[in-house]
C-alpha cells in the first residue's frame, strides 16, 4: 500500500486478509494521517468484497498477496469461462495487476567441513526458516537441497530432525493449512511426523513432484539429494531450483567462508543464475522481506498467462527501476565463532543465536524490546534488550 502511495503516486484502498481483520484498528490508527486527507482507505472483506473491487471501474489498478490461484480467479475468473477466455486471451480484468504470490523456496546447503557446532546451528536455523510461524510465512523454506556426496549429509540430517523435532509447538492458524497437510501426508506417508509438523526425507525412488509443486503453507519440509561437490553441486542445486521448484520469490544458500573462499568467482556466478527475487547467502529471505530498502517481488519474466511468484516489487524504499533481485549476506556462525581468531574469518556478528530463531529462549522479549526501541529510543533499554539477547 506504501509503494503504490509513494512510488506510483496513487491513493490506495487497502482490504486486508480476514485473518488479519483484528489489525484493522491498529491499521486505521497509524496510517490516520493518510486517511484524514483521502489518500487511503482501510477496509475488511473475504471474497465476496475482493471481487466486488477488483472490478469496480474506478480503481484503476489492483495489487495482491496470496495465491497463483486467486490471482488466476481474479484475472480470468474459474471455471469453463475462464478456460475459454485464457484460450482467447481475453482476460476479464482489464486493469494492469501486479502480485506477490509465494512459491516453494529452496535452502540449498552447499558441502563444507562443518564442525559439530556448525552443524547445529545449522539445522536449527533451517528448522526456523520452515517453522516460524508454523510455516505460515510466503517465504517459508520448504525444500532442502543436499549434496549425496557430502561426507557430513547423514550427520546434517541427524542435527536437521532433532532441530525440527525439538522446536516449540505452535499452532497450525492459516485457513487450508490442515487440509495441505492431509494432501503431504497422503504423498508421503512415509514421512517422519514429529509432533505437528512433518520432514519428508526424499529417497531416490520417490516422487518429488508434490513437494516441488506445492506450496503447503504449513509445517512441511523436504529434504531432496543432488550428487557432486563443490562446484559440481552448487550448478546443480541452483539448476534443479530454477527448474523443478514452483515459483522464484526467495531462495536460502548456507555456505560456510571457507568453501566459498576456494569456489571464488564460481560461487558469484551460480548466485548470478539462481532465478529468484530474494536471495539470502548465509541467511533468511525474510530479512530481504523486512529490509524496506530492497525490493520484494518475483524473479522477472511472469505473465499474467503464467504470473509464477508475482509481478512487480514493493518495498524497494530507494525507488531503483528495473531492479532484478535483491541479495542479503549473514554470518555462517554465530557469536563468539564468528570471530576471525575462532574461525579464520567470515562475516562478524556478536548475537550467540539469533533471537528469531524457533530455538531461542528469549526471542519472544528481545523481539519485543527491538521494537520498542525502534519506536521509542533509548539506549538503556537497548541494553537490556541486546543482554536478553546473549542468554538465547
Amino acid at each position: 500500500m506504501l509503494y503504490e502511495l509513494l512510488a506510483h503516486n496513487r491513493t490506495a484502498l487497502l482490504k486486508v486478509n480476514p485473518t488479519q481483520d483484528a489489525l484493522v484498528p491498529v491499521y486505521k490508527r497509524a496510517f490516520a494521517p493518510l486517511i484524514g486527507p483521502g489518500l487511503l482507505r482501510v477496509v475488511r472483506g473475504g471474497p465476496s468484497v475482493g471481487s466486488y473491487l477488483t472490478a469496480h471501474p474506478e480503481l484503476v489498478h489492483v495489487h495482491i498477496t496470496g495465491s497463483a490461484a486467486t490471482f488466476d480467479a481474479i484475472v480470468w475468473g474459474t471455471g469453463s469461462a475462464a478456460a475459454r477466455r485464457r484460450r482467447e486471451n481475453r482476460p476479464q480484468l482489464k486493469k494492469p495487476i501486479t502480485a506477490e504470490l509465494g512459491g516453494v523456496s529452496p535452502i540449498i546447503i552447499v558441502p563444507g567441513e562443518w564442525t559439530d557446532a556448525d552443524l547445529t546451528y545449522q539445522a536449527e536455523h533451517v528448522a526456523t526458516m520452515r517453522l516460524q510461524n508454523s510455516g505460515h510465512n510466503c517465504i517459508a523454506g520448504q525444500v532442502v537441497v543436499m549434496s549425496s556426496d557430502w561426507a557430513q549429509a547423514e550427520d546434517f540430517r541427524t542435527a536437521l530432525r532433532r532441530a525440527y523435532a525439538n522446536a516449540p509447538e505452535r499452532p497450525i492458524w492459516y485457513p487450508g493449512a490442515p487440509s495441505r497437510m492431509d494432501l503431504a501426508t497422503e504423498a508421503y506417508p512415509d514421512a517422519l511426523v514429529l509432533g505437528d509438523r512433518l520432514l519428508v526425507e526424499i529417497d531416490e525412488d520417490d516422487d518429488a513432484a508434490a513437494l516441488q509443486s506445492t506450496e503447503y503453507f504449513a509445517p512441511v519440509l523436504g529434504v531432496v539429494s543432488i550428487a557432486g561437490t563443490g562446484q559440481e553441486f552448487l550448478d546443480a542445486a541452483v539448476a534443479y531450483a530454477n527448474e523443478q521448484l514452483q515459483g522464484t520469490l526467495g531462495a536460502n544458500l548456507l555456505i560456510d567462508p571457507s568453501t566459498e573462499k576456494t569456489l571464488g568467482a564460481g560461487f558469484d556466478r551460480a548466485v548470478a543464475a539462481l532465478h529468484y527475487g530474494s536471495i539470502a547467502i548465509n541467511g533468511w529471505t525474510a530479512f530481504g522481506f523486512i529490509t524496506p530498502t530492497l525490493t520484494w517481488g518475483a524473479f522477472p519474466g511472469s505473465t499474467i498467462d503464467d504470473v509464477g511468484s508475482g509481478i512487480g516489487v514493493v518495498h524497494n524504499a530507494l525507488l531503483l527501476d528495473g531492479v532484478e533481485r535483491s541479495v542479503i549476506r549473514g554470518p555462517f556462525r554465530p557469536f563468539p565463532r564468528s570471530l576471525p581468531i575462532v574461525n579464520g574469518g567470515g562475516r562478524l556478528t556478536i548475537l550467540p543465536k539469533p533471537p528469531w530463531f524457533v530455538s531461542s529462549r528469549t526471542g519472544a522479549a528481545v523481539s519485543e524490546g527491538l521494537t520498542r526501541f525502534r519506536a521509542n529510543g533509548g539506549a538503556l533499554g537497548l541494553l537490556k534488550t541486546l543482554t536478553k539477547a546473549l542468554r538465547a
